[in-house]
């Protein structure tokens, strides 16, 4: 991601705006209780989303076997978000957001109870896939929104800093405790935890989150989206790192993607490492480093995203790959610089929407890059393909970078 990215004026001012305001800590943060309730029910539907993640890949890997459909079914449900931003992402903006909020993670709890049913033909589980991929990407911009109002500015970094460390611990503690459950329960009891651990996400919602009913009224819907978006896209530096966050990003996922097809004995591992090395990436780069500081090492985060995935070409031995795996997981900490600037040239009232439109774009490449991934894998190996896809990831970012150079 290129450091220097011309985001204008605005971009400036709050930059200094920001380095004048010292930022809170992780502690001060987590004695507000409206920003506890968002943290505690984001990392009861993290670790839901793992669970959910794994039990249905093993699923579709025993009765298909195909990469593809494997790659798919664990990202999958990600091909739906770009719908929700396209079509209903102004709820996130609406005057009733912790009310939208809860009724949304009650649509995912649906979604999830009829995931749990069993002999539940594949059909009807990717299409639950993208009625799921539908209802998060709304509760993404809900909740985001409600974060940008319930913190002040300064803590904006710091905060979305610990929901990254905490999606990453999460995940490492979901592989680990699923890869167990795995054994005795079997997916449909993987299914059946998810959903108890999302209905348990709206309850604490339900109870810490008070109702923000300052923002202007306006009607959400299909008209107010498009407004919106086509105000979004209309800014060549919302553009620009709308493109740096989603693609590179997206790739890397794609190569995650295949780590079952690669290693099935080894996948939880791999993915565990990942998870690892982004929580470490996200406590360094959103605790420790200043906002300037973050954007100076945004384009080396971004290449150590990709680069050590290129291993996989060769096959070395497990332990050599997950230390790689580990690595690139810190390159995922380059979105925080790049989400600072989003907010810093995001009017107030469109907040919630532009990031749920952000998250939604983001996730949409993760389904992208599965798809991509497993395509590859499906000719070449999933080595290979693993290897093709960092080489784009890094492609892109270099690219990415000269366009700029060559603008400023």
């Amino acid at each position: 991601m290129p450091s220097h990215l011309n985001t204008g004026t605005t971009d400036i001012t709050s930059t200094t705006s920001r380095a004048a305001t010292p930022a809170p800590g992780y502690r001060d943060l987590l004695r507000t209780r409206e920003f506890s309730g968002l943290y505690v029910s984001f990392t009861l539907t993290a670790a839901a989303g793992a669970l959910s993640g794994i039990a249905l890949g093993t699923l579709v890997d025993r009765q298909t076997g195909s990469p593809f459909l494997t790659a798919v079914s664990m990202y999958g449900a990600t091909f739906a978000t770009v719908l929700g931003a396209l079509t209903l992402m102004s709820v996130a903006d609406g005057k009733r957001p912790r009310r939208t909020l809860l009724l949304l993670q009650l649509a995912s709890l649906a979604g999830v109870c009829a995931q749990a049913v069993p002999g539940l033909p594949l059909a009807a589980r990717f299409a639950l896939l993208l009625f799921l991929g539908l209802f998060q990407s709304l509760g993404t911009g809900a909740r985001l929104g409600l974060l940008a109002e319930v913190v002040p500015v300064s803590a904006y970094a710091p905060a979305r800093s610990l929901m990254n460390i905490t999606s990453g611990g999460t995940a490492i503690l979901g592989y680990a405790v699923g890869a167990v459950l795995l054994h005795r329960t079997g997916p449909q009891g993987l299914f059946a935890v998810a959903a108890s651990l999302t209905a348990l996400a709206a309850a604490v919602v339900a109870a810490t989150v008070r109702e923000h009913s300052v923002r202007p009224t306006r009607r959400p819907g299909l008209r107010q989206t498009w407004r919106t978006n086509a105000e979004l896209f209309s800014h060549p530096g919302r553009r620009a790192l709308l493109l740096a966050l989603w693609v590179p990003n997206g790739l890397v996922v794609g190569c995650e993607a295949l780590f079952i097809s690669y290693d099935p004995g080894r996948a939880g591992t791999y993915l565990a490492a990942g998870s690892a090395g982004m929580l470490l990436g996200d406590l360094v780069v959103g605790r420790l480093l200043t906002a300037g500081q973050r954007r100076r090492h945004a384009f080396a985060l971004r290449l150590l995203l990709a680069a050590p995935f290129l291993l996989f070409a060769v096959h070395p031995p497990a332990p050599v790959l997950a230390v790689a795996v580990f690595v690139a997981g810190a390159g995922f900490a380059a979105t925080l610089p790049l989400q600072e600037q989003l907010l810093e040239l995001t009017p107030e009232a469109i907040r919630g929407q532009v990031q749920g439109v952000e998250s939604a774009g983001r996730m949409t490449w993760q389904g992208l890059g599965a798809a991509i991934a497993g395509g590859l894998a499906q000719g070449l190996g999933p080595g290979a393909a693993i290897a093709l896809a960092a080489a784009a990831s890094l492609a892109v970012t270099l690219l990415t970078r000269r366009s700029r150079r060559a603008q400023g």
